[in-house]
């Protein structure tokens, strides 16, 4: 091909906004597309998105144009973009153009070169300044401008959130070299301003979810007997993120995705609900509640009952607010699952097409199967800190550390030193009568924490629970 290929510096150039771009990640697919095609001048494809039927799509990455047949009023859609994410990552084949992007391409060339100084001149005394025209037979959603359409304000905003963030995670990396030269004995560590000094550092850097990291951190130091380990560990994901952050540019697009939403990166969720849905039986496996730098964070793990995927479902409350009761620990849910970009878990529900069917139980596991399916899930990201996995397994006890245990091994409960946790345990226990019985329960690197036992006429929710004080009633 003459032409050479763009950058991805230049796809991000002519995007409508950052989120477009992470929109158009899980388009680039090549499974995604039919009839992919390139030549010097265009790239071509009709790509399956939420319609019925493919959306045909047309990039003239020569002059620069855009056409799509979606309903898009964005310019260029997320479909044009995963077409050049396409293209410049080698996935596209060059191949002679069909005649509709032979003519598409013709009329752009016209337009380009074809027409006089008198046209031109007749236009611009006719038409007031910066309006356009449409020819009859233009494909609906085209635009068809002769340079990038400058965007000053977007391209000022976004270039500039970059470019904190970028410098954020370089003093985050510098933070960290300071830690590991120093040592964890410096009697700083055991002082939360050092921690949240950094957070807050962050946070003006837009890396919200690092700050979140770094907060929840500065708890670890001194916790425990074994805590240098616990800490070391987590600078280690910490450097490991500071790292990916700085290069995303340069990584494969669902990893890109992992390591953006990871650091901080917003994603709209009207960008979300526009990607292709996940239709399943969901089953609301668990839920849990964890306050974070002054709000409550509701986590629900939905398991599909066809598919066997996990999904996360947020929900957040600041002081007074509510956190979201539609999802029902034990019921089934035949709906629409969103995904955000990446490999990652979370999700938003979308359409639902019936009311919760109850009692509804997700399959169990041995917890050394339970163990291989979260490593799977980590393999992935292992940056995640909290995964849910069912399995079957009794509560017990050994040197005075609460466990569950069955005949293929043992996973630590996780002890949070609060009144609330001991109740879960109490229910646990008196639930169970110490017999093996069908957990839910969410694995982090420190330990499990029991959200639900699944019975066979009935779910017992039993995961941590928000400040009623803190939260106002549904």
């Amino acid at each position: 091909m003459g032409t050479s290929r763009w950058s991805i510096e230049q796809v991000e150039s002519v995007a409508p906004s950052a989120a477009a771009v992470t929109a158009a990640q899980p388009f680039a697919s090549p499974a995604r597309w039919t009839g992919l095609g390139a030549d010097d001048a265009a790239l071509w494809g009709s790509c399956q998105g939420s319609g019925s039927e493919p959306y045909d799509t047309m990039v003239d990455h020569q002059h620069v144009g855009f056409t799509c047949t979606c309903p898009s009023r964005n310019t260029p859609c997320k479909h044009a973009l995963a077409l050049l994410l396409l293209w410049i990552r080698d996935q596209v084949v060059d191949t002679p153009p069909p005649a509709h992007v032979s003519t598409w391409i013709t009329r752009r060339s016209a337009k380009q070169t074809g027409s006089s100084r008198a046209a031109v001149t007749g236009r611009a005394a006719s038409e007031p300044a910066g309006s356009e025209t449409v020819e009859a037979g233009d494909a609906i959603g085209e635009s068809e401008p002769t340079q990038p359409v400058p965007q000053p304000d977007r391209d000022t905003a976004r270039n500039d959130r970059v470019e904190r963030m970028h410098a954020g995670l370089t003093e985050l990396d510098r933070w960290l070299d300071d830690r590991i030269r120093i040592g964890l004995a410096d009697p700083s560590l055991a002082r939360y301003a050092t921690w949240d000094d950094l957070a807050a550092r962050l946070v003006d850097a837009q890396a919200g979810s690092l700050a979140n990291r770094i907060r929840r951190l500065a708890g670890l130091v001194g916790a425990s007997p074994g805590w240098h380990d616990d800490v070391l560990a987590e600078l280690g994901l910490l450097h490991l993120l500071s790292q990916a952050g700085r290069h995303i540019g340069s990584l494969p697009g669902p990893l890109a995705d992992a390591v953006a939403t990871s650091v901080g990166w917003q994603v709209k969720q009207a960008d979300v609900l526009a990607g292709v849905p996940d239709t399943d039986h969901w089953i609301v496996a668990g839920r849990s509640d964890v306050r974070e730098d002054r709000i409550e964070v509701r986590r629900h793990w939905l398991r599909g009952s066809s598919s066997g995927r996990w999904a996360l479902c947020l929900s957040f409350a600041a002081y007074q607010q509510s956190l979201d009761t539609s999802l029902r620990v034990g019921t089934s849910l035949h709906a629409d699952i969103h995904r955000y970009p990446g490999p990652a878990l979370r999700s938003l529900v979308g359409s639902r097409y019936a009311l919760p069917v109850e009692p509804v139980s997700p399959p169990s596991h041995t917890i050394a199967e339970g163990c291989d399916e979260v490593g799977a899930m980590l393999v992935t990201e292992p940056w995640l800190d909290r995964l849910p996995v069912t399995i079957r397994a009794r509560l017990a006890k050994s040197g005075g550390v609460w466990a569950l245990a069955d005949a293929t091994g043992s996973l630590p409960v996780l002890d949070a030193g609060t009144r609330q946790f001991d109740v879960g345990l109490a229910m646990l226990l008196a639930v169970s009568e110490g017999r093996e019985v069908d957990l839910t329960v969410e694995w982090t690197p420190l330990g499990v924490v029991p959200l639900s036992i699944h019975l066979p006429d009935r779910t017992v929710d039993i995961g941590p629970r928000a400040n009623a004080s803190f939260v106002s009633a549904a």
